[in-house]
């Protein structure tokens, strides 16, 4: 199985060039031979610096004036969302929760959506939850047993797509993708696609605690072998089946994109705080 990159091995870079160790004409100032009245009238210069520095840092969401935009870094938040998600596993079912993740989907338009992972002994959950109502709004159920196959890769989109992301992810199908009537292909707002695709969370790096929940390669290293035990115990049809795991690139197939260009750019599918509007 492939690695996912990341870019925790970024170092601070400068951007002085080659040759600008040697002074400037604008380094010293100085004053032209002449009237001696002129020399005595007191002449100020403003240096004006040609080289500029700049600080290349792993991910912005290291400041922690822009972390703490995201509802889910507030203190508790995700304590709370935890505790009330174990609450309605418990009432629904009997069954026990092996992990929970923060992770960004990425839905077949492109667009980025904040979502909560639950991995059961039968079930991926994939929870979108309120930060700013601490709230469950929607709870997808995947069973295990349907889960075939997962692909890690980096994201590819057709050559004439307008809004392409850079980096990896993860596509988990429960179904086949030619099954997919063309409406829902087309449609932004369809929940009848056979697949969900996820990427880390923006916050992954400004605590440990973020950066443990947020890992993709720890969701997979959990939920591989959970469907592989899930086969193993499924009276169905997948009872004894073997799990592909493909390392291959996932294609997100948008062209225009303008909704997932405004939308990820204004991080609309996160809780945020977007600041006052009135006075």
């Amino acid at each position: 199985m492939a690695t996912l990159g990341s870019l925790e091995g970024f170092q601070p870079v400068s951007l002085r060039q080659e040759g600008d160790e040697q002074p400037s004409e604008t380094d010293h100032l100085s004053v032209e031979e002449g009237d001696p009245a002129k020399d005595s009238v007191p002449r100020s210069m403003s240096r004006v610096s040609s080289v500029t520095e700049s600080t290349l840092y792993p991910n912005p969401y290291h400041w922690p004036f822009v972390s703490r935009k995201f509802f889910v870094t507030r203190p508790g938040a995700i304590e709370s969302a935890m505790e009330d998600l174990k609450g309605q596993i418990a009432e629904t079912s009997e069954e026990t929760i092996q992990g929970f993740w923060l992770l960004t989907e990425i839905d077949h338009w492109n667009n980025e959506k904040e979502r909560i992972l639950l991995l059961t002994d039968r079930t991926l959950l994939i929870c979108k939850y309120d930060f700013i109502m601490l709230s469950c709004v929607q709870l997808q159920r995947i069973p295990l047993s349907a889960i075939d196959p997962i692909c890690l890769g980096k994201f590819v989109f057709p050559r004439m797509s307008l809004d392409k992301r850079q980096g990896e992810g993860l596509r988990i199908y429960w179904g086949s993708p030619a099954e997919q009537s063309l409406l829902s292909r087309w449609n932004p707002w369809s929940t009848q696609v056979p697949y969900a695709t996820f990427t880390e969370h923006p916050v992954k790096y400004t605590s440990d605690k973020f950066l443990e929940i947020c890992k993709l390669s720890g969701f997979v290293s959990k939920l591989v072998p959970a469907v592989q035990n899930a086969y193993k115990n499924s009276t169905g049809s997948s009872r004894g089946k073997s799990l592909m795991v493909l390392t291959e690139p996932i294609l997100i197939e948008t062209y225009a994109g303008l909704m997932s260009f405004i939308g990820n750019r204004n991080l609309l599918g996160y809780s945020l705080a977007r600041g006052s509007i009135g006075f």
